[in-house]
């Protein structure tokens, strides 16, 4: 008999399987608690739930985490890099970094990842290089949190309080597992994680940002924007070309109107590419009366990518030119620069056969 991943379940599903067992409602809380929230691993580890029910689930399904094959932390800044192995043998990559806010509490948010690399083939980015493999199933994309957080936890810290879906992968060309993921980590007897403090990105699929405007979640859509026209971004994003700036804007125009919330453009700035002030200018015209802001991210080498980070004055006066502009522009603080923190570099260099990284 196949088993399916219990975590797959959300929590109507659970429900259902535990009514159909002849069992009361509250069992279904107490499992769901056990399995989404705490993320153990171990039928056992339940303590509060009948044997019966426990070998009821085990017969029909698996309870395994994902497990931790690597884990390496930045001597700069904390950040820590996770490869983490599947049960198809196959690794995806999950990033934690710690922030500190306002009156000492700390912001702890994970990078996850939603495919076994990418379709996309964006030319700057490493998990494009290594083809696409697989979408991520709901466990897969739970588990990458649940890890995180067993790890803060062995620590005596605080779990994980923001995500960041700008991992291995587009996130809307796994739409459905996305979603049924998100409701998951919302719920209020798993992660109860708010979807005002999780990020979405997409590097433009246009029928998916329309899709998701009509969810009704107030979450952050991130949309990876990366040149101010059509010629570029077709040479750096071949997604353009299917969906061109021209539809994306159009659909970033929808998103705002039925969900009066803000767009985060990212744009990774590239020496020479992308960086001058007549891009600057067309990024502005492009981007004018729209409810939007800019995240500028230098560069973070690529050993498969033949492109550099721009000077600090060069980036400097990209921002400021945008700013004078009426674009509200930010510079992101570079993370993990010294354990080859962008996406896709740790299961590269896997993949490649190096052993650099030690658990």
């Amino acid at each position: 008999m196949n088993k399916g991943h219990i975590r797959n379940l959300d929590w109507a599903g659970l429900e259902t399987e535990i009514r159909g067992m002849g069992q009361p409602p509250f069992r279904a809380k107490q499992v769901f608690q056990w399995v989404q929230q705490k993320g153990v691993s171990h039928w056992e580890e339940m303590t509060n739930v009948p044997k019966t029910i426990r070998d009821q689930l085990a017969v029909k399904y698996e309870l395994a985490g994902l497990s931790v094959l690597k884990r390496d932390v930045s001597k700069l800044d904390g950040t820590v890099k996770y490869l983490l192995g599947l049960k198809d043998g196959e690794t995806v990559e999950t990033v934690l970094m710690a922030y500190e806010e306002q009156e000492g509490r700390d912001r702890k948010t994970v990078c996850v990842s939603t495919q076994v690399g990418c379709p996309l083939g964006c030319s700057f980015c490493a998990t494009g290089k290594w083809g696409f493999i697989r979408n991520l199933e709901v466990n897969e994309i739970l588990g990458q949190v649940l890890a995180v957080n067993q790890d803060l936890s062995r620590k005596g810290e605080a779990p994980v309080t923001n995500l960041v879906f700008m991992g291995m992968g587009e996130p809307l060309l796994n739409y459905d597992h996305l979603i049924k993921s998100l409701r998951i980590l919302n719920h209020p007897d798993g992660l109860n994680i708010s979807l005002r403090r999780i990020s979405v990105s997409t590097s433009g699929i246009v029928p998916g940002i329309r899709r998701l405007a009509q969810e009704g979640m107030p979450l952050v859509l991130a949309v990876s924007l990366h040149a101010p026209n059509n010629e570029l971004r077709d040479r750096l994003m071949p997604i353009n070309r299917r969906y061109p700036l021209e539809e994306l804007l159009d659909a970033c125009y929808y998103w705002v109107s039925e969900t009066n919330r803000r767009i985060t453009f990212e744009y990774i700035l590239l020496a020479g590419i992308n960086d001058n002030l007549q891009q600057a200018r067309e990024l502005a015209e492009l981007l004018k009366g729209l409810l939007a802001n800019v995240n500028l991210i230098p560069y973070n080498g690529v050993a498969e990518a033949p492109f550099r980070q721009p000077s600090r004055n060069r980036i400097t006066a990209f921002r400021r030119y945008l700013e004078e502009h009426g674009v509200t522009a930010v510079v992101r603080e570079e993370r993990g620069s010294d354990i080859a923190a962008a996406c896709g570099q740790l299961r590269g260099q896997e993949m490649r056969g190096k052993d650099d990284y030690q658990i």
